[in-house]
């Protein structure tokens, strides 16, 4: 009971049997003794005067009226109006209160945008905050990956997601999918009466069964264009009522740009750091492979060797080696593993290892090279890669050079007053032919006139401004005169690329000389 302007006060609220009982639970021992029969109050107290709440439906006020006190009826209407007031100010105080939780979030998603976090760490800070706000005992992120049309789970708020699946965004049975497609919230409420708004026995998505959910698209206001969907947050079991309001729906329509920026932001720093870890790596193996393969420059007893690799990217798949070897002979291999970059490299780094073995340790360059195919043959298979490869021994006492050539097409022995002799292949590279097909051959080395001239394609296939070649021939020609003159092995290299690097033009494969003279 409450006091207005000299009158006593009670609200009273319409029970299902047509009695009033007070509304104020502290009146609970007030007797239910007020009945509503035709719109009417009977009423045991006569100095009692009952009346309806035309603005809130099935509560009555009661004023006890000293004797004395007139104008009733105002103090109903006055009564009527403070009760507006009153609930004017709770719908403010409510809007308020998603005001500042609207402001808090999107702070929150303010500062994850500001800090160099790693992308599920955003999603886990995200999803927390949201799920939190909205009242969500469960919650969950999927991010689009557009590489596999699919949307993956990183983060979840009272769920491990750990054991989630993708989500093809194709999926006509999923929630998440289908908010993705649509760019609109999906949402589900248990009490609705409608069963259209049930979702079907066919989702899978069981988190969703049985509660209400909201599934929200993680839209990213892109620069100049359309806002994209990268991704969806989940939402369900529901604290408190069974039922996400539409406040809950505004709240998530008006933050979905900014949690889509925060995560699009998390993702670019995380791709920025992986290309800067490979970036580290890729240095790492080029500085690795010049420590295999130096610029070499050697002369002995009989012999002058030069070689050179300039990898077309951080590293390469063009090796070559040089063996010393007994009785006065000298192995010089160039091999060219397909593709080029960092897998090249690595298997590039295996077969030189390999033929340091096998080259060392064999008399004829077919064996060795037979004997380098059973070594690295199941590598070279599930890598889905092959390598031509030329091994020649030049016996500087005999005059004698053999050879193998699997596949290599850019080899030569130059002799003064003859034209370049060309080397052939009896076999295609390692990993396209059968080794029984490999030969060796022979052909005369004059000792202090022959040369062995070797390079990959990577030199004769630099296509300049006009879209011609440097060509083959132009690498022969090039070498043939330098070695008219006299050159030295490591002046060969440098003719040959100066007149690579005055020709211009785009490089787009390792591109490796070696020269002998002996």
């Amino acid at each position: 009971m409450r006091e207005l302007a000299g009158c006593s006060i009670r609200i009273w609220q319409l029970t299902g049997a047509g009695a009033l009982r007070p509304l104020d639970p502290s009146e609970a021992s007030v007797p239910d003794y007020l009945v509503v029969r035709d719109g009417r109050v009977e009423s045991l107290d006569e100095h009692r005067f009952v009346g309806p709440l035309e603005s809130l439906p099935g509560h009555w006020f009661e004023l006890e009226v000293p004797e004395g006190v007139s104008g009733v009826e105002n103090l109903g209407r006055l009564l009527e109006c403070l009760l507006e007031a009153e609930r004017e100010t709770e719908l403010l105080a409510g809007e308020l209160a998603h005001r500042y939780e609207e402001i808090n979030l999107l702070y929150s998603i303010a500062e994850t945008l500001g800090r160099t976090v790693s992308l599920t760490e955003a999603c886990e800070i995200i999803v927390a905050e949201v799920a939190g706000v909205v009242g969500a005992g469960r919650g969950s992120i999927f991010v689009y990956d557009e590489g596999e049309q699919v949307l993956r789970p990183v983060a979840g708020c009272g769920i491990d997601v750990a054991d989630f699946l993708p989500v093809d965004v194709a999926d006509e049975t999923s929630v998440a999918a289908r908010a993705f497609r649509e760019r609109q919230i999906v949402s589900f409420d248990p009490s609705a009466d409608d069963a259209a708004d049930r979702p079907s026995e066919k989702v899978r998505d069981q988190a969703y069964r049985g509660s209400a959910f909201l599934s929200v698209p993680i839209l990213y206001p892109a620069p100049g264009a359309e806002p994209k969907a990268v991704g969806v947050i989940n939402l369900t079991d529901r604290q408190g009522p069974d039922s996400f309001q539409l406040a809950h729906h505004k709240l998530m329509a008006a933050t979905a740009n900014q949690i889509g920026a925060a995560i699009e932001n998390a993702r670019l720093v995380e791709r920025d750091l992986a290309r800067q870890r490979l970036n580290q790596e890729l240095a790492l193996a080029r500085e690795m492979q010049h420590k295999l393969l130096p610029r070499m420059s050697l002369s002995g007893e009989g012999y002058d060797f030069a070689a050179r690799c300039h990898p077309a990217e951080a590293a390469g798949g063009d090796f070559y080696k040089f063996f010393l070897l007994s009785e006065g002979r000298v192995g010089v291999v160039l091999g060219d593993v397909s593709s080029h970059g960092f897998s090249a490299a690595l298997m590039m780094a295996l077969v030189l290892s390999a033929v340091g073995i096998h080259g060392e340790n064999t008399a004829r360059p077919d064996e060795a090279i037979r004997r380098l195919l059973a070594s690295v043959s199941d590598e070279l298979a599930s890598a889905d890669m092959h390598l031509s490869i030329f091994y020649g021994v030049a016996d500087l006492e005999s005059g004698v050079l053999q050879f193998a050539n699997a596949g290599h097409p850019h080899a030569f022995l130059m002799r003064p007053g003859s034209e370049a002799l060309r080397l052939g292949a009896s076999c295609p590279p390692l990993g396209l032919c059968d080794a029984a097909e490999l030969r060796c051959e022979k052909v005369d080395w004059v000792p202090r006139e022959s040369a062995l001239v070797l390079f990959s394609d990577g030199i004769a296939d630099v296509v300049g401004e006009k879209g011609v070649a440097f060509g083959e021939s132009r690498v022969v020609e090039t070498a043939e005169r330098a070695l008219r003159e006299g050159a030295l092995a490591a002046e060969v290299l440098d003719t040959v690329f100066t007149s690579l690097a005055s020709f211009g033009g785009v490089v787009s494969d390792d591109q490796t000389l070696a020269v002998l003279k002996g």
